[in-house]
Formats: C-alpha cells, structure tokens, sequence
C-alpha cells in the first residue's frame, strides 16, 4: 500500500489504525516535503516512510512504486486524509486475486458519500473526465478516484510518468491503451480532516482540471499519431 502524505499528521493515524490487519504485507507512506509531524506519526504506526520532497501527487506516488519490495504483486494507493474507508480495500483487491481484474478503481460515484465530501466542482470535473475517456476509448468509468488496486506486473507495464494533477486520469487511460481488464468497485467517502490542498482552493482546482484534461487530450492524440 503506497499511501503520499502532505501534511497529513492530525488524519494519518486514523488511516493507518483502520487498514486491516494481515491484508496487506507493506505500508509505504510517502512524506511530500511536510512541514508537521507526518513522517513522525507514520514512522510510530509501523509504516515504512520515503522522504520525497519535491511536491507533487504523481511524484510522491512515483517515489512509493521505486520503493516498494520486489515480492509486491498488488499495489494499493490510498489518500491520507481519512476521506476514503481503509477496510474497504478488500472490495479493491478481491477481483484482482480472483483472476478478473488488472485495475480496479475505487467509484466514489457508485458508492455511499458523505453529503458535502465531494464539491461540486469536483462532480463536475469527474464526469467532464469520464466523459471525455468515453468518447475516445469507449469505456465508461464514473471516477478517477485516488482509492484504487493494481497489480504489479500491470503498473510497471504502463510506465506511469505524470508529477502532479494527472496521475489518476493518465493510469486509467493508459490501461484501456493496453487493453487491462479494468474494473470499478463501490467504495464510500466522507469528508476529509482538513483543506484539501487541490480542491480546496480556487487555483487549486482551475490546475487539477486543467491538467486532467490536458492529459486526456495528449494521450489521445499521441495514440491517433501511432495509427
């Protein structure tokens, strides 16, 4: 489980104290350059802590996958600001160690949310995203929620590149470029502890969205070029 950190110390044991118990083998939190106790606080739950401090989502992410142990088959990402449900990671890696799935994308859409834990801008943009992968590749998908499983002979095929904003968005269309078996999965959300350091914030959100978007129009013109 690879789990970037930003100033995460107050929401951080939450998150670490709700993930089962012998599901999964590695906790890999990832410290993104944080001014409060984040590295401290994971450090005593256990978890194993990688310093990356050149900010950004993607490379926080980037520094996890570099970290993980060679024996890791199925990789989870989870946010650490307790809006997504721990325990629900068995919904995420169920399909995958039955055979059926390479990604599975946690759907805060289809599943239960806190009234509030999802801003409208964020409705939007998700289904403005979604949207848009569905006209150039035909698969439907409901969210480019951050709570999701991949197996690892999967994710190193893709060979994820995105920093920042679109590191989600450019796994999800990188899998359906590479024909994976992708599913969606229900997870719940609530609201998170704290200010979300992208949607919380006008700039913030005008940046994610225009990176998402940019990201989908890049790759889909890069595959039309390969043709």
């Amino acid at each position: 489980m690879i789990i970037p950190a930003y100033n995460e110390a107050r929401s951080l044991p939450l998150v670490l104290s709700e993930i089962p118990k012998g599901v999964t083998r590695e906790i890999v939190v990832v410290d993104n350059g944080s001014t409060d106790a984040t590295a401290e606080v994971a450090a005593r739950a256990g978890a194993r802590v990688i310093r990356e401090s050149r900010r950004g989502y993607g490379r926080a992410c980037l520094a996890g996958i570099a970290a993980l142990s060679p024996e890791a088959e199925i990789v989870v990402f989870l946010d650490a600001d307790h809006s997504d449900y721990p325990e629900e990671i068995l919904h995420l890696i169920r399909p995958i160690k039955e055979g059926c799935a390479d990604l599975v994308i946690g759907s805060r859409t289809l599943g239960k949310r806190e009234k509030g834990a999802l801003a409208p801008h964020q409705r939007f943009g998700n289904w403005l995203a979604c949207w848009m992968i569905h006209q150039r590749w035909g698969y439907r998908y409901t969210d480019l929620g951050p709570f999701r499983a991949i197996r690892r002979e999967a994710l190193d095929r893709l060979g994820m590149e995105d920093t920042a904003f679109g590191w989600t968005v450019e796994m999800q269309v990188k899998a359906l470029q590479q024909g994976l078996r992708v599913v969606e999965a229900p997870v719940s959300y609530r609201r998170r502890i704290g200010q979300s350091k992208i949607s919380g914030t006008l700039i913030g959100s005008f940046q994610a969205g225009a990176t998402i978007i940019s990201t989908i129009l890049r790759y889909s013109f890069c595959q039309k070029a390969l043709h």
